[in-house]
């Protein structure tokens, strides 16, 4: 999820990772995680597959250039793999370096090698090789930059502690400082030398009960250090199954929610809502669906959606309004399936840290956010995590490229220690507004020790511009910021969580009179804020941009369009579409309407950092195109259409391409699609199994078809007062265990069953025939039964609803083809299968 979530100033509860200035987040970060690492994360958390020791774990780590030794003769010291940060000769400086990596929230300590006298330092200790090597990959988080390498310590006996060593409370974090600060990525690491001296610190046992874990992870969250938090909560999780409580499986998810790793929300959310999805609050079933469609879940998420719609009507005591949740989840459906009518483009001058919100400026210039840090902006740097500051920038655009050219600081007058960012400017481009930190000589914070956003203004004068000023409606108990002034100058939207908001972060405007001052601030209505957020406002001199992430969208923050009525006021928000608007955050969006040209950012995939910069260009319409398929979706045995079954239009390498809901005659139609090409359709109904045709286009005709759907019951069978599921046989190559794609497509069944029946309970028993020798069968057949069930807990399902996976080999053949007796291939093959009990459901 590389998402960070900008100078989102108001960083109440969606604070996508780093932390928060009251409700407006000046910057949201998301988990440095690489896909690569997020699949070793979620192997060792979700403990599917094998851990890593020995000779595969350096293999593993060679492909991140981590070094990796083993020990098995240290003395008092305890299994384990430690991530170790420095080796040194001396001890004195040891208590202060575990300091500093305790302050940064791990569980550091040290212990002699006997062999050479030396002191390790370490940062971390897991019981998993595989939790060490993703660990290190992603520098303990980005928490520690500099090199590490891992240890392998194979003999168990007690660690000898060395005498207690009292900390040094850590230094109050700046809240406003952090809510602007976003984190670097990854980088590969050096390779370190044991004879080269790293830091240092005295010896402490890193493997913390979980209690002491949770506390400080409670203590982080508190403190709204979501990336920080997450990562505890991980670690406690892991260590402790014991520790699974319902409250704390939502902490975690909420930590990485707020951070934007969507992937992790994701799995926590769904873990909470397998144990129990009625005891969960509305809140909760309103993220999960958000890190559904994060994920690229839509047709989950609409059903959490509606839950959650029911959840809050159930709350307010009010009716269910089943024609709104149809509605929304129209409107989801013409999203997903409109035309991209924009080209979009990621900007060379993308730094690996966030840039975002720009902003016209003298007619070929724009201004943006940035916290880039490089030999030409060597910026101030927060101590606490070693990150830049954000500050203004000023590039040149190309009108034939839309690339941005030149970048340097806006203004020192404007820039300071702390963060500017989200800047407009009025017609005469000689007065400016931008958002700032709330402070003097320093933070200032409210009661409740945070500091809140304002927006300052300032003016050229003889060529410079002045000292910045607070506008009065300003507040100390709240956040303002994300100013825009209308193409006019008359008008100053903004965003707040000031009293009078309908929800977390809503978009006001006043108006700018002739002397300087302002009206009172006023809401601009339900029509463009929800109870959610809405922020990043742009007006031109027909409509209102804005994100959100409270009106039906894609997930993430959305980019949304709307017009104002002198009479009716502002008209519901519409939503601006793909591809301008993607899984991700998509905001700080601004465009030229004459040209139709503009500039956004994003923190979705393929970005060159967290937030990127994107110019976008609308794309000429093409010619008509007929291709189309058709068709109806019916009840298998009853032969009725069924409405409201999710049709998903797939590739040839079954990537989805567009979804649809039947209609109340079951029927749907994709439009516009290539011809002469192969495609799929997924077809998917509660209570029914699913099932996928293919279909070969032709040039400008419609192809129909009939789907039809087989209800879930009609695939249980009972054998001998056994009930198993009917499912096709999982296929293995030769002497192989590995799952083949057409066992995973078989096998993706399964788990849409299991998910549609979260109570269920399977055993998996796998056989083969007879031939070969019988020890080496029941050898195969066993870790063909691990791979099936590794497979399904990769796909979301809880390894507690996995009972056994245990292969009997040749033990239980269905006939008489035992080696004693002539069989045909067909007769034997009916012997190699894999058989699905059903313990519960």
């Amino acid at each position: 999820m590389k998402l960070r979530l900008h100078i989102a100033l108001l960083g109440f509860l969606l604070c996508f990772n780093g932390v928060v200035l009251g409700q407006i987040e000046l910057t949201r970060t998301a988990g440095v995680v690489y896909e690569d690492q997020a699949e070793l994360k979620d192997d060792s958390s979700t403990h599917s597959g094998e851990d890593l020791k020995g000779a595969a774990l350096a293999a593993k780590a060679s492909d991140y250039d981590i070094p990796v030794r083993t020990y098995s003769r240290l003395k008092d010291v305890e299994k384990g793999y430690y991530i170790i940060v420095g080796v040194f000769k001396e001890s004195k400086n040891l208590p202060r370096t575990i300091r500093k990596l305790e302050r940064k929230g791990l569980n550091a300590g040290t212990f002699v090698n006997p062999e050479n006298n030396l002191n390790y330092v370490y940062a971390d200790r897991y019981q998993s090789g595989r939790d060490a090597l993703f660990a290190a990959s992603t520098r303990l988080g980005g928490k520690h930059p500099d090199a590490m390498w891992i240890l392998g310590v194979e003999n168990d006996p007690e660690i000898k502690k060395l005498p207690e060593v009292k900390s040094e409370p850590a230094p109050p974090r700046e809240t406003a400082e952090a809510a602007l600060i976003t984190q670097p990525k990854a980088q590969p690491l050096k390779r370190p030398s044991l004879k080269q001296p790293v830091k240092s610190r005295s010896s402490r046992s890193s493997a913390s009960a979980p209690p002491m874990l949770i506390k400080k992870a409670n203590t982080y969250f508190d403190r709204m250090w979501y990336a920080e938090a997450a990562e505890l909560y991980e670690q406690a999780l892991a260590r402790s199954p014991d520790h699974q409580s319902p409250a704390m499986i939502e902490k975690a998810a909420d930590a990485h929610y707020f951070n934007s790793n969507m992937s992790r929300a994701f799995y926590w959310y769904n873990k909470l809502y397998e144990a129990g999805k009625h005891e969960m609050t509305a809140a909760n079933l309103f993220k999960y669906a958000h890190t559904l469609k994060g994920t690229g879940k839509y047709g989950r998420a609409r059903r959490l959606l509606r839950l959650y719609d029911r959840k809050v009507a159930a709350e307010l005591a009010g009716p269910k309004d089943r024609q709104t949740e149809r509605e929304r989840e129209v409107v989801l459906d013409n999203i997903l399936n409109s035309e991209e009518a924009f080209g979009v483009k990621n900007l060379e001058i993308n730094s690996k840290y966030s840039d975002f919100a720009p902003m016209y400026y003298q007619g070929d210039k724009i201004v943006f956010a940035s916290s880039v840090d490089s030999a030409f902006f060597k910026t101030r740097r927060y101590k606490w995590n070693d990150q830049p500051y954000l500050d203004l920038y000023v590039a040149r655009m190309n009108e034939e490229s839309d690339e941005l050219r030149s970048a340097v600081k806006f203004s020192k007058e404007i820039n300071t220690k702390y963060h500017e960012a989200a800047v407009t400017f009025s017609p005469d481009q000689q007065t400016m507004y931008f958002t700032r930190n709330n402070y003097g000589k320093k933070l200032r914070r409210d009661k409740h020790g945070v500091n809140h956003l304002k927006i300052y203004r300032s003016r050229k004068m003889g060529g410079e511009w002045t000292e910045a000023e607070e506008l009065p409606f300003n507040g100390e108990d709240y956040s303002a910021g994300h100013p825009a002034l209308s193409p006019d100058g008359s008008q100053l939207y903004f965003v707040s969580d000031m009293p009078g908001s309908l929800g977390e972060t809503d978009i006001f405007v006043v108006d700018v009179y002739e002397d300087g001052g302002f009206s009172h601030p006023r809401n601009l209505g339900p029509n463009v804020n929800t109870e959610h957020k809405e922020m990043f406002p742009f007006i031109t001199e027909n409509k209102l941009y804005f994100s959100s992430n409270g009106h039906i969208g894609l997930g993430g923050l959305d980019i949304y369009e709307t017009v104002f009525d002198p009479e009716e006021g502002y008209l519901p928000a519409q939503n601006a579409g793909k591809p301008i608007n993607s899984k991700s955050d998509d905001f700080s969006f601004i465009i030229k309407e004459d040209t139709q040209k503009g500039y956004f950012a994003s923190n979705r995939r393929g970005g060159k950092g967290d937030d990127d910069l994107y110019s976008f260009q609308r794309l000429l319409p093409e010619e008509a195109n007929e291709n189309a398929i058709d068709g109806v979706v019916t009840d298998l045995i009853e032969g009725e259409a069924l409405p409201d079954a999710m049709v998903e239009l797939l590739d040839e390498n079954h990537i989805k391409l567009k979804e649809i809901v039947s209609s109340e005659d079951g029927s749907f139609v994709f439009e516009e699609l290539k011809g002469d090409t192969r495609y799929f359709l997924r077809v998917q109904k509660d209570g029914y199994q699913e099932e996928t045709r293919e279909f070969r286009t032709s040039d400008n005709e419609r192809v129909s078809t009939e789907v039809a759907l087989q209800k879930l019951e009609e695939r249980i069978t009972v054998e001998d007062g056994v009930r198993k599921l009917k499912m096709d046989n999982i296929y293995f190559d030769f002497d192989k265990f590995t799952i083949r794609r057409d066992a995973a497509s078989e096998l993706d069944e399964l788990v849409e069953m299991m998910h549609q029946h979260p109570t269920m309970v399977i055993k998996i028993e796998s056989h083969t025939d007879s031939r070969g020798p019988r020890a080496y069968n029941k050898y195969l057949s066993d870790k063909r039964a691990k791979s099936t069930r590794d497979y399904l807990i990769r796909q979301g399902i809880d390894p507690s609803r996995i009972e056994s996976a245990i292969g009997y080999g040749e033990e239980r053949l269905l006939n008489k083809c035992d080696g004693s007796v002539v069989c045909s291939r067909e007769q034997h093959q009916l012997n190699r299968r894999s058989e699905f009990i059903i313990v519960k459901m």
